[in-house]
């Protein structure tokens, strides 16, 4: 710790004033160890409503690090994917990852062959049957909600069903029974079909998500239309004070000379710290500390890249493996509403569930009467925060088509720069929803 506190102090006193930046990223995650064992944000409010806790077995442990796993790899994709053209490629993101992995899960008890293994091995499922998959997805809908009376999250998911096909009673039951999900058939020629499905998003996420489908995507020819959404709103254990939020400059790319104003809250509180893989780690609790987000700010200002290195899964799991110390950090993060339109059907065919998009090799010969591929697999997700917490919502819609149609020291962290977050619930390390926030 010593040593630590001395690394720290150089580098400190080593920089120019103007130098002194910290790369902030927001992640609001789920750490099972972490939760219990830091040693931060001792809110007097908080004192007598203790974190809500999952217990899960060994095996739906290594569920949670796949899921985690794949959260960042789906991170990088959509980044990778984005190279191509800069005004794309520098835009903030936000994405939930566990919505994707409720839709797919929920799909694959449909799906068989190399269709089904491509699926579980893109989730990370390899070794994980359906049964215990889908016990899994119930265990997280059903608990996660109940966890802090101060955070609201809501998980949810629907299938609607076009009125010349029929889905299979296996699929159907387990839809039932596991993700509380109720398959609607409706004549998805009436008109009114698409105001349905986008209604059911509005009414999932507060709101946050008012459209899912439009008129250039929605199919009336479709069998099926799945979904699922996300709700997350969280105020903070220790809140920021208005007051103190300023316009300061905010640097968008890492060797760039452009910035722009942007409102910066502002306070001094202790927090759990920490360095770890060129970042600097910060998190910041919601209400009796079930959930939180985790900072990952980058310490090279310079990049070859437009942006920072997106941060590595196994970074993630050396943060949740670890003991965060307690320090004061003078914390600047900016107030931000980012939102993301995500085509998920080549991202996901490039991790691995190529056949699935595929109309001669697709296999969902357990999901309907009739051959069916996914012809359309999108997400919209937004995020809100500001002095008081945060809200978030994500909502996917796969659509299923006919086959031929202690120690005490001082850190400043301004996130005046891109950085990355995540959203996660603390007893289990599951990730709920990971961005990138770049002042576009």
């Amino acid at each position: 710790m010593e040593d630590f506190i001395c690394r720290i102090t150089y580098i400190c006193n080593d920089m120019k004033p103007s130098n002194r930046w910290v790369v902030i990223t927001l992640t609001i995650m789920t750490v099972m160890t972490g939760c219990s064992r830091d040693r931060d944000e001792s809110d007097p409010a908080n004192a007598s409503s203790n974190p809500g806790t999952i217990k899960l077995t060994s095996a739906q442990k290594e569920l949670v690090d796949s899921i985690n796993a794949f959260s960042f790899d789906l991170f990088n994709q959509i980044v990778e994917s984005r190279k191509e053209n800069e005004s794309l490629y520098k835009q903030s993101i936000i994405v939930s990852p566990l919505s994707i992995t409720y839709a797919l899960s929920m799909l694959n008890n449909g799906a068989a062959g190399n269709t089904q293994e491509q699926i579980k091995q893109v989730l990370g499922f390899t070794d994980t049957g359906l049964d215990s998959t889908n016990a899994f997805c119930k265990k997280m809908m059903e608990s996660v909600p109940t966890l802090d009376p101060r955070t609201k999250v809501m998980i949810a998911n629907n299938i609607y069903v076009n009125k010349n096909y029929e889905l299979k009673q296996e699929f159907t039951q387990t839809a039932n029974t596991y993700y509380h999900a109720y398959p609607e058939t409706r004549d998805f020629h009436d008109g009114k079909t698409l105001d349905v499905i986008n209604r059911w998003a509005s009414d999932h996420t507060e709101k946050m998500i008012d459209k899912i489908l439009d008129e250039s995507n929605y199919n009336p020819d479709a069998v099926s239309y799945l979904l699922n959404a996300i709700y997350f709103k969280g105020i903070w254990a220790n809140k920021f004070d208005k007051n103190e939020t300023v316009d300061e400059e905010f640097r968008h790319l890492g060797y760039s000379k452009e910035v722009s104003i942007r409102p910066m809250m502002h306070q001094d509180t202790r927090f759990g710290y920490a360095e770890i893989d060129g970042y600097q780690v910060l998190r910041l609790r919601y209400g009796n500390r079930s959930f939180q987000m985790t900072i990952l700010l980058p310490m090279i200002i310079e990049y070859e890249d437009i942006l920072p290195p997106v941060p590595l899964a196994k970074t993630w799991s050396k943060i949740n493996d670890m003991n965060m110390s307690s320090a004061l950090v003078d914390v600047k993060l900016p107030r931000f509403e980012t939102s993301t339109d995500l085509d998920l059907q080549e991202i996901m065919s490039t991790l691995g569930m190529p056949d699935a998009f595929d109309p001669d090799l697709a296999d969902f010969r357990n999901f309907c009467n009739t051959p069916t591929y996914i012809g359309l697999m999108k997400q919209v997700a937004k995020i809100k925060l500001d002095e008081e917490g945060t809200e978030a919502a994500a909502v996917t819609v796969t659509g299923m088509f006919y086959e031929c149609a202690d120690d005490m020291w001082t850190v400043a962290f301004h996130a005046n720069h891109p950085f990355y977050y995540v959203i996660s619930e603390c007893s289990t390390g599951a990730i709920l929803f990971i961005g990138q926030y770049t002042g576009y």
